[in-house]
């Protein structure tokens, strides 16, 4: 999913002019902003984007692993014992464990309609 970097958006508008679906909206500092709800994901933003604010979302791959570890270990407050907090953690990689099965589950399902689409 496309973001915008805040801190490389000049408030050009351009994204907010070429996106095809009205996703991208101005702020009051008129800085760009995304609504991942509405994006279709045509890249349209991230080719436009003259400041390169625009940027991928793999990008913050090192900030969503760090957000899961934080409310893990916040978490972790509400087990006092060892082994409640080994328990816990053991439930936590399951529920990873479950989102990388559906991520990959998805990925070849798509994998097959994009086979269809192209014969």
């Amino acid at each position: 999913m496309p973001w915008v970097n805040q801190d490389l958006c000049v408030g050009c508008s351009i994204c907010v002019d070429e996106c095809p679906v009205d996703a991208i909206t101005e702020q009051e500092n008129r800085k760009a902003v995304i609504n991942d709800d509405l994006c279709i994901r045509c890249g349209k933003c991230h080719d436009l984007c003259p400041q390169d604010a625009v940027r991928h979302d793999s990008e913050r791959i090192p900030q969503e692993i760090e957000a899961n570890l934080t409310k893990t270990k916040d978490l972790l407050r509400y087990f006092e014992t060892p082994q409640e907090q080994d328990q816990f953690c053991e439930r936590m990689i399951r529920y990873f464990n479950k989102e990388k099965k559906v991520a990959e589950m998805t990925i070849d399902k798509i994998k097959d309609i994009k086979n269809v689409i192209s014969k």
